[in-house]
């Protein structure tokens, strides 16, 4: 099995939610890892938490995925802080509930910018850094949105639908170079992405933000010689 202890992830979107629930779930396994977020304040507070259970193996800086100059800063502090990188998730993501007709603009640009274009930057200014340390893995969290669109969701739908392709494009530009790509496709899970608050104990269906983590562990701690591209997980008795 693969072993990521001492390992060095970088993890977006990561001050809630999944990437947080991942970012914990890293640590736990010895690794060490780099978080970021649009907000400062969220990222030096979850920092601090980390770095209280896990001393000197966490490091953040806040970053909107949406600007490429702020993803070069990034990573640059990445590589300030760790000197080496083994594996990207990429899990910063916007939704977007607006029929076409009613959408803004801003609205369309700022879902595809953050879902698609942000995966983008993040991973070419990581590839060079996984390639130079050997390989590694660069782990794309999507949504079963890419697979099944929804009346009132065109712009988070086709943003997820267009992370389906980047990812098993890139899975076939980058596996002779020691790096796997894989895709997680998450169903309804219950984090405040899609609530604007915090977990709801009535949701108890739903899937947690630790399921997620876990099955970005199992991707990462299997055997080398071996690449699953894409995960579907869902909840095992949705409502009816």
């Amino acid at each position: 099995m693969g072993d990521i202890r001492d390992k060095t992830a970088v993890v977006t979107g990561a001050t809630r939610g999944i990437g947080l629930a991942v970012s914990r779930a890293l640590l736990a396994r010895g690794a060490r890892v780099f978080i970021c977020s649009r907000n400062e304040a969220d990222v030096e507070r979850i920092v601090s938490d980390l770095n209280r259970e896990h001393p000197d193996r966490v490091h953040g800086a806040a970053c909107d995925v949406r600007s490429h100059d702020e993803v070069h800063s990034l990573f640059e502090s990445v590589r300030h802080a760790f000197g080496s990188l083994d594996i990207l998730v990429n899990n910063a993501g916007i939704g977007s509930r607006s029929y076409v007709e009613q959408m803004s603009v801003q609205e369309w640009n700022a879902t595809i910018e953050t879902n698609i274009s942000g995966v983008f930057y993040c991973c070419r200014e990581a590839i060079p850094l996984i390639k130079a340390n050997g390989g590694g893995d660069i782990i794309n969290i999507g949504s079963l949105a890419g697979k099944h669109a929804s009346a009132g969701s065109a712009a988070y739908c086709a943003s997820k639908f267009a992370l389906v392709g980047f990812s098993e494009a890139l899975m076939q530009e980058v596996r002779f170079d020691h790096i796997r790509v894989s895709h997680l496709m998450p169903g309804s899970v219950n984090t405040s992405f899609s609530r604007g608050g915090g977990q709801d104990p009535t949701q108890t269906w739903k899937l947690s933000p630790e399921d997620v983590a876990a099955t970005v562990i199992n991707l990462l701690e299997m055997d080398p010689r071996a690449l699953i591209s894409q995960v579907e997980i869902r909840p095992s008795e949705p409502k009816k």
